[in-house]
């Protein structure tokens, strides 16, 4: 190690020495992204393969079946709007939780940290709500085409939500007890990449779900 590594790694006793610059933790993680992404994208291209291909009703968007038979549309865009809008709001206190681990702030982190999970279990609120609302309307995973591809992405997303907001939470506890200061940034920098990861993927859910007839 050189003298101006070694005085950096004394700065920062954060600081690994890698071949790319980062934090072999950090590496680790993008790769678990990367691989989040093809399944993801295999549960997106499954719903798009088989949108519009329901033999019977209920349908996202009003129309006909294959069958030729008139169903209404189910999904309730007005309420979905704001559950997206929850759940990208969540990802400013997660940004702002980060902001207060780095500057040594417990307070702000105990904040934010929480106000973040607590979006995120709002979000699962509606998620819930919307299931139930389908499940009396007659939409089921056994109903139709558009029921089990409908209900395995949004359903496996809302899993992952899950991970985060309890995630999320232990590192409020650890905050709470003060174990959680800025040479621990790292595990708050992870916890918000899958939490950004989370919404992205949502975005793209809903505007080809709820938005795209």
């Amino acid at each position: 190690m050189s003298i101006v590594n070694a005085a950096d790694h004394a700065a920062n006793p954060a600081h690994l020495d890698t071949s790319t610059g980062l934090d072999n933790r950090k590496m680790a993680f993008w790769t678990f992204i990367g691989s989040e992404c093809l399944l993801f994208g295999s549960l997106i291209a499954t719903y798009l393969a088989y949108k519009g291909r329901s033999l019977v009703g209920p349908l996202p968007h009003a129309g006909r079946t294959l069958t030729g038979q008139q169903a209404e549309g189910i999904l309730d865009i007005p309420l979905t709007s704001l559950s997206t809008f929850v759940l990208l709001m969540s990802s400013l206190g997660m940004v702002l939780a980060l902001a207060a681990v780095q500057r040594a702030d417990r307070k702000g982190a105990i904040t934010w940290l929480f106000a973040t999970a607590g979006l995120g279990l709002v979000f699962l609120g509606f998620q819930a709500y919307e299931f139930n609302h389908f499940y009396h309307a007659g939409l089921t995973l056994q109903t139709n085409l558009f029921g089990s591809t409908f209900f395995l992405l949004t359903g496996f997303h809302g899993a992952h939500v899950l991970v985060g907001v309890i995630y999320l939470g232990t590192l409020g506890m650890l905050a709470v007890k003060n174990q959680l200061g800025p040479e621990r940034s790292m595990s708050v920098e992870i916890a918000g990449l899958y939490w950004h990861f989370v919404d992205v993927i949502w975005i793209v859910i809903f505007a080809l779900v709820y938005l795209i007839k």
